[in-house]
């Protein structure tokens, strides 16, 4: 599915919640959209691994990373597999690597910035969590949206209008 999130804030402008625009689109979806599924972890990338061998279908999964430009929460090696799983997207509070591989990967991937280096592996994060970040609350089961305009945030599924 293709979502425009202009059309959608016109068509629904009391149901949506705008992201500060501070994302760019890495991914090789330009659009994506689906349920929110919540992960929140700084610096370390263990869950993020998880949740990409999890089922995704009609999914998003959104990274609570801090904002670190530390380093990369997302690489080509999870992003193909969440694509393999279905997944629609991600929406990385931090940073991606493997950019040139990510674009060219079935997958949305919005995120802060690139860096090359990975993150330690230490298990640590949490999934299912109300996160916060960009001025918006994301909560498990509400619904996201994504383009090259912004990202937004709606507490029920969006249709797309005619």
């Amino acid at each position: 599915m293709h979502y425009i999130t202009p059309d959608l804030c016109d068509a629904y402008p009391e149901r949506v919640q705008v992201v500060e625009p501070m994302f760019s689109n890495f991914g090789g979806r330009d659009s994506f959209g689906g349920e929110i599924v919540t992960l929140k972890c700084f610096e370390d990338n263990s869950h993020v691994r998880e949740q990409a061998d999890q089922p995704g279908h009609g999914k998003v999964l959104v990274v609570d990373g801090g904002g670190s430009l530390r380093c990369a929460l997302l690489g080509d090696m999870i992003a193909e597999k969440a694509a393999k799983n279905g997944w629609e997207g991600m929406v990385i509070f931090g940073c991606v690597r493997d950019v040139d591989v990510l674009a060219q990967t079935d997958l949305g991937v919005q995120a802060l910035a690139s860096h090359p280096l990975k993150t330690e592996k230490r298990g640590l994060g949490d999934v299912g969590k109300v996160v916060t970040f960009g001025g918006v609350t994301f909560r498990p089961g509400e619904f996201i949206y994504a383009d090259n305009n912004g990202i937004i945030v709606s507490p029920s599924a969006l249709k797309m209008p005619d």
